[in-house]
């Protein structure tokens, strides 16, 4: 294994990791919140099967929807499909096939694209199911996750973009300056007050982290009103 992989297994990815503690403590978190999901159907948007194998819950029945390919074998309470839920045509198919009690999703709403991209996002999180629990880490937390890196989020694109290709807790290390800008570009922090504007009428959570809010979550645990 790589020097720098190693290091960044050590605090994110390990078992025994301060990364995989704070995953853990989520997870029971999610449990207090829905202490029924063990007969719960649970469609995941932007998560693995990996993730729900190695986690301490288990939901009756989980569906994938990712755009990342999926494992060809799954257990038979887990489900997967490739697509993209900010698509208002995938999302009325999903949620016309009903069924679902819980939509789930784990650091994935950053990810989608843009402000018009995540309202698609939570619109599709509206549709799909009664209940949600949608977590995604905090702007202004001093350590950026995804790269392991102190006030990361806040220096210029340009200069991440350079810096992702040298710096040694990153997951994949990009191999060009294309490369490089894609892994950075697409990856928007959000604060508290965009999490309370997408999510008016869900309560939101913080992850802490010696007292300082590492994540957010939104979380619905009655049907709205």
């Amino acid at each position: 294994m790589p020097r720098s992989r190693a290091l960044r297994n050590r605090f994110v990815d390990a078992p025994g990791s301060l990364g995989e503690r704070l995953r853990v403590a989520r997870w029971e978190r999610l449990r207090r919140c829905f202490p029924g999901i063990e007969n719960m159907s649970v469609v995941d948007l932007g998560g693995t099967a990996e993730m729900w194998l190695r986690a301490p819950v288990r939901a009756k029945h989980v569906h994938l929807i990712n755009l990342e390919e999926h494992p060809a074998e799954l257990p038979d309470w887990i489900t997967a499909e490739n697509a993209d839920v900010t698509d208002p045509a995938v999302a009325a198919e999903l949620g016309g096939k009903g069924g679902y009690d819980l939509v789930f999703s784990n650091s994935t709403i950053e990810h989608v694209g843009g402000h018009g991209q995540r309202r698609r996002f939570v619109s599709a999180v509206e549709r799909l199911a009664p209940l949600h629990w949608i977590q995604t880490p905090y702007r202004y937390f001093p350590v950026e996750p995804h790269f392991v890196a102190p006030g990361f989020q806040f220096l210029p694109l340009s200069v991440r973009a350079r810096l992702v290709r040298h710096w040694p807790l990153v997951h994949s290390r990009p191999d060009s300056p294309e490369s490089a800008m894609n892994a950075v570009i697409n990856i928007e922090l959000l604060t508290r007050a965009e999490m309370r504007y997408l999510f008016p009428r869900s309560q939101l959570l913080s992850e802490r982290v010696l007292g300082a809010p590492k994540s957010l979550i939104a979380v619905r645990t009655r049907p709205a009103r």
